[in-house]
């Protein structure tokens, strides 16, 4: 049961490893591209590759979905970024139903834990497997692999490494399972728990009152989706958006302090003022643009000198 990219490297992994994959279940199909032609999942198109049937129910209680899924007499579930299971789903299996989940449980529950990892400046992370229960990634722990978190890390090079990691710990927690080996044990229920909820557009937005390396750990965290983001006013008035997705801390002159959000450009060199240093900006997109290198942008974009950061 899953759907994006990050869930077919542990179906593919399955699937290689010769388990007999009765089915998958995923996210029916939504608009894609220019077009917004219908398109099914990553996991779908994968699987239907594989000759594996597939399900795409729009509700997981619909009673004609659950009677097919019961057909299917699965010993084992798998998770891996899907959407929270009914009780009637989860139960089913006479092996119960496991969980992939990206990072090191009870850290970061929720549904973006790599971009919140990042985000908060954490150095490590990995990957968990678990029970699935009644509340969200609270079940019984199986496994975990520890990863590390490089300084360029974003949020696109670390989905890379956890979504291979956790390939790699599935199949370790599926032979315990098929052995009969396995073990789990309950998740701690005290301590400073980080959550990792759902991003919004509004989360995504840049605070430049905030430390250069807190803005910095912001834009890697939502870098290459959704993006980070600042709004810009242009000569004209007009006010639009400029997503970063790559900027590098640089210290402010001897005896210089500009205002958090002033813009400084210098041929080719953007950089945009936080509260104790600046943001050298090495990659972005204007609004109507392509995404591109800052000094690329800036060869072509007479006048943006002149724009200043809105609020």
């Amino acid at each position: 049961m899953g759907t994006p990219d990050f869930a077919v490297a542990s179906l593919r992994a399955l699937v290689e490893a010769g388990y007999p994959v009765v089915a998958v279940v995923t996210a029916v199909n939504k608009p894609a591209g220019r077009g917004r032609q219908l398109r099914g999942s990553a996991v779908k198109e994968y699987a239907l590759q594989q000759g594996i049937p597939v399900l795409q129910p729009e509700r997981l209680r619909d009673e004609a979905f659950l009677e097919e899924l019961r057909r299917y007499g699965a010993d084992l579930q798998v998770v891996v970024a899907f959407r929270m299971l009914p009780e009637v789903v989860w139960r089913m299996p006479a092996c119960g139903t496991l969980n992939v989940h990206a990072s090191l449980l009870p850290q970061y529950r929720g549904a973006a834990p790599i971009n919140w990892a990042l985000m908060n400046g954490e150095t490590m992370t990995g990957v968990t497997t678990f029970f699935i229960d009644r509340d969200i990634d609270s079940g019984e722990i199986i496994g975990s692999h520890r990863v590390a978190i490089a300084e360029s890390d974003t949020a696109g090079t670390l989905h890379d490494r956890l979504m291979a990691e956790g390939a790699s710990l599935l199949l370790e927690t599926v032979q315990a399972v098929e052995d009969g080996t396995v073990t789990s044990h309950p998740q701690p229920a005290t301590g400073d728990l980080r959550p990792a909820p759902k991003i919004f557009r509004e989360t995504c937005r840049i605070d430049w009152t905030r430390t250069a390396r807190e803005v910095y750990n912001h834009i890697r965290g939502l870098s290459p989706y959704p993006a980070a983001w600042t709004p810009v006013r242009t000569p004209d008035g007009a006010v639009q958006v400029l997503k970063i997705y790559a900027a590098t801390p640089v210290d402010f002159p001897s005896g210089s302090s500009p205002a958090p959000g002033t813009l400084q450009v210098d041929g080719g060199v953007l950089r945009i003022a936080a509260s104790d240093a600046w943001l050298q900006v090495s990659e972005l997109q204007m609004e109507g643009r392509k995404r591109m290198m800052t000094a690329d942008f800036l060869r072509g974009a007479a006048g943006f000198d002149r724009c200043r950061l809105s609020d």
